[in-house]
């Protein structure tokens, strides 16, 4: 096979695959093709070692280093890659950067079962348990249909809807309102507004909220932002926890909690999703 031929099936697999090169990417699609390669081994080869942990680890963080080269040389965001990369890490026993990389998977495609199984396991194995609020619990019963579907089934949902209204309104004009049709109509109506509405408001959360995870062991949180500032919780705060972010300062973190408890921390004992 010549050159030009191999670079071609490169990038139709890098296409198939989600690794589209992007402009301004600093690897190329044959380099990106290796790194999956090596990852992809280096984790298989992981996964066979049940009697020696420490190479099990030095072969996770390989299959680490190739898939954080391939996002962040290859300016690639792809959820398959950041749910491999979490693997990896949850697999090495790093929950905070499992979770983060599972977050990331989940933010591009939160329809996938996997990514969710996953994800729920890691956040069954950390250290702090902290409860949602009773009203972000109720609203998440209520709405479940907001929470619980992705942008992309939302949209089409909607879709669908629209244009079951759109016949319902041509089935009322053409042969005259009946109690059926009209019915119908007016119920896809009512669907169609509530899932627009709800990819609307997600729409602007995603624009706006920025949220993280601890990755560091622990962290005390403080009331401000400097080590000065007594101790926020009784308790460090450990890795895994995700919180939301009410403010940026200086190094330091403004976060909140599930259960709308707050507190300060360094900025580098944590990433953002």
């Amino acid at each position: 096979m010549n050159n030009s031929a191999g670079y071609f099936f490169i990038l139709i697999f890098l296409f198939l695959t989600g690794l589209v090169v992007p402009v301004g990417a600093e690897l190329s699609a044959e380099q990106m093709y290796s790194l999956l390669n090596q990852a992809n081994e280096a984790f298989r080869q992981a996964n066979s070692i049940t009697d020696e942990a420490s190479r099990a680890d030095k072969l996770y963080e390989k299959a680490i280093l190739s898939f954080e080269k391939i996002i962040n040389e290859g300016k690639i965001e792809n959820a398959k890659l950041y749910y491999n990369l979490g693997n990896a890490y949850f697999l090495k026993g790093d929950i905070g950067r499992a979770i983060l990389n599972y977050r990331r998977a989940e933010k591009l495609d939160s329809a996938d079962a996997n990514i969710k199984k996953n994800l729920s396991f890691a956040r069954s194995r950390r250290v702090d348990k902290v409860q949602v609020k009773t009203e972000k619990r109720i609203l998440r019963t209520l709405f479940f249909w907001h929470y619980d579907f992705s942008m992309k089934s939302k949209f089409v949902i909607t879709c669908i809807l629209f244009a079951a209204v759109c016949i319902g309104l041509t089935i009322i004009i053409w042969l005259g309102r009946s109690v059926p049709a009209v019915g119908v109509t007016v119920i896809c109506g009512i669907l169609m507004i509530c899932f627009l509405g709800s990819l609307v408001l997600e729409s602007r959360d995603r624009a706006v909220k920025i949220c993280g995870v601890i990755t560091t062991e622990q962290v005390v949180a403080r009331q401000g932002d400097g080590q000065n500032y007594p101790a926020s919780f009784t308790d460090p705060l450990h890795s895994g926890l995700e919180f939301d972010v009410l403010e940026r300062r200086g190094g330091w973190l403004h976060i909140a909690l599930s259960d709308g408890s707050d507190g300060w921390i360094p900025e580098n004992s944590a990433s953002l999703i």
